[in-house]
């Protein structure tokens, strides 16, 4: 039996920020269905300690950059976990990044160094009776686990670093390297130094005997300039320890037949109770009942990167021929108040809620028509892959797992009855519209419309295929070493 450690810095449904949280809380479940033992090693936050079961200390650290840290092991939601209980680093309400003023938390570097530290000695067996095999990293909060275990003297389980979001870096001033208790050799253009600064994922991308990421057509742009994120140079050095593997979804979670979040389950052969929900996601977004009207959803993070700009360009193709826009989304607040003049302009016609909901997000999937996801980058994307499962035809850009999860439907892929949704390329305006047009006159065919809809919902977005692609690796990594 393989033997793993997932080290991040939030797991669903404790805590989560974004996608980053629903990965780590469903990738272990799926690798345990295969026999691996998966435990998840995060920070203490309130939020976790809290509904920790069968708390159990396994090991102190006296010092732990400023402070006592213990180890608790224990379960929730289901889930094996190791909680760093640190208080002076994670005992505090909200964000886990984030202040209150919306600013980063000023010792985020110790913070999530402290966790990296704790993960390396954990995995490198520091407490008897708990061995790992490999030590798998989520982002840079959780890459300096790499790092240490890189410099670590004695035995160590292998390493493996998977890149959510290669925009994310966590990158600070030289002088915190002095902090990190590591040998100078690391800070150089060949560890964690980056344009004079310290940089986390870096450090993880360049020591880590194995890197990943969540897609592999992702896995294929980032050794690009285009996005790179500067980091370019290094993953094309490393692109022979580069693997791209699609995300998945918790189906025990995401699935319409089961689902208590929506107005009325629904299957491929109860298509017809979609109505149900799109009557009451209509309500709760205050938009006219009246009329067969297409109705298009957005879940997302209002911000430049998932070209919402690109959609507010184009809000007429949404409305054209009477369609409507339901909108759950929190971000730049300019897009913030765009939007919502917009649903003020347009009564009835466009909703938007600000903020996050996770009642109202199965919803959007279960009621909306399509679902629109025009990303100028997207490293897997989950709320297509929700999309698919609900039967909402996803409207993507061509990029990252967008374009691994969607089939286009084009002419061959309609006469060969395998299409799944709608891309669109490149990330422009004129692009996006072209693609809503698309989907007007795909919606007005109802039988092919509903052929597509049924083609997603059977798509297998479950986390078995991915877990059995990361099983595949965590054997030939330790094939490697033997």
């Amino acid at each position: 039996m393989i033997r793993v450690l997932a080290v991040a810095s939030e797991i669903f449904p404790l805590v989560k920020t974004g996608g980053l949280g629903d990965v780590v809380g469903a990738l272990p479940p799926a690798l345990a269905a295969t026999g691996t033992q998966a435990i998840t090693m995060v920070p203490g936050y309130k939020a976790v300690l809290g509904r920790l079961e069968g708390a159990e200390p396994v090991h102190r650290f006296p010092d732990l950059f400023g402070g006592s840290a213990t180890v608790i092991r224990g379960t929730a939601a289901g889930l094996d976990l190791l909680a760093l209980d640190a208080p002076h680093l994670f005992g505090r309400e909200g964000n886990p990044y984030l202040a209150p003023d919306g600013r980063e938390w000023p010792d985020n570097s110790l913070r999530f160094a402290g966790l990296g530290a704790a993960a390396a000695a954990i995995g490198a067996g520091i407490v008897p009776g708990l061995q790992f095999d490999i030590v798998h990293a989520h982002d840079w909060q959780a890459a300096m686990a790499a790092v240490y275990l890189h410099f670590h003297q004695g035995p160590r389980p292998a390493t493996i670093v998977t890149i959510h979001n290669l925009a994310f870096q966590g990158q600070y001033p030289a002088d915190v390297f002095a902090r990190l208790g590591l040998p100078a050799t690391a800070f150089s253009m060949h560890g964690l130094e980056f344009h004079g600064d310290v940089n986390f994922l870096k450090g993880g991308l360049a020591y880590a005997d194995w890197l990943t990421t969540v897609s592999p057509t992702y896995a294929r742009e980032i050794t690009g300039i285009e996005n790179g994120m500067g980091l370019d140079g290094l993953l094309r050095h490393r692109a022979d320890r580069l693997t791209g593997i699609l995300n998945g979804i918790d189906d025990r979670i995401w699935n319409p037949a089961t689902d208590p979040l929506i107005a009325a389950p629904f299957n491929t052969q109860r298509l017809a109770r979609r109505a149900a929900n799109k009557a009451a996601l209509q309500d709760r977004m205050g938009l006219d009942p009246e009329g067969d009207r297409l109705l298009i959803g957005v879940v997302s993070r209002l911000t430049s990167q998932k070209g919402l700009d690109m959609l507010l360009d184009r809000i007429s193709a949404v409305l054209s021929h009477d369609g409507q826009l339901a909108l759950l989304g929190a971000g730049e607040p300019a897009l913030e108040r765009a939007f919502t003049t917009a649903a003020e302009r347009h009564k009835g016609r466009i909703g938007c809620i600000l903020g996050y909901d996770e009642a109202l997000a199965h919803l959007m999937q279960a009621g909306s028509d399509a679902l629109l996801v025009p990303s100028r980058f997207e490293p897997c994307g989950l709320t297509q892959l929700y999309a698919l499962r609900y039967g909402a035809v996803p409207v993507v850009s061509r990029v990252g797992g967008l374009a691994d999860s969607v089939i286009d439907a084009n002419q061959a892929a309609l006469n060969a009855g395998v299409a799944t949704g709608v891309q669109f390329w490149p990330a422009t305006p004129d692009a996006l519209e072209d693609a809503l047009q698309r989907v007007i006159s795909l919606w007005h065919d109802r039988r092919t419309w509903q052929r597509i809809q049924r083609n997603g919902m059977a798509a297998d977005v479950s986390w078995t295929g991915s877990a059995a692609r990361y099983l595949a690796l965590y054997r030939q990594l330790l094939a490697e070493r033997s």
